[in-house]
């Protein structure tokens, strides 16, 4: 049975309700495009964008690794660190205040996961072609 799906659905609902945020905050401060100089947009825009910009570079590799037949436990370790990590991040941005701790926190656990991921899988291709 593969793992991932259940991340990767956990993942999506998170991504849709980073979505829906933001669109209301359009919605309610009347921004069509842009930030319009809003911190508080710029903010909702920046932790979706983020969260775009590694969550499916995570999930392919995550994905490559479990193709490797990894042990269940480290499939889980990856998923979860990567959404414990995304809604830590999400959460620390989104704050006017921002405490950075959580900030830090959710890249610490993305960057651990596509570090783990690629040194496994570049681990398993040497071990498996001898290079």
């Amino acid at each position: 049975m593969r793992i991932l799906p259940l991340y990767a659905s956990l993942l999506a609902f998170l991504f849709v309700a980073l979505s829906i945020r933001t669109l209301r905050l359009r919605r309610s401060l009347k921004i069509a495009i842009g930030d319009s100089g809003s911190p508080a947009m710029l903010r909702a825009m920046r932790v979706h964008s983020n969260f775009a910009e590694y969550v499916p570079l995570s999930l392919v590799l995550i994905f490559m690794v479990e193709s490797q037949a990894a042990h269940p436990y480290l499939i889980h370790a990856l998923g979860l660190s990567l959404l414990v990590g995304r809604a830590s991040h999400a959460y620390g941005v989104s704050q006017s205040e921002e405490n950075y701790a959580f900030r830090v926190l959710g890249m610490a656990m993305t960057l651990t996961t596509l570090i783990t991921c690629a040194v496994y899988l570049l681990a398993s291709y040497v071990a498996k072609t001898g290079a």
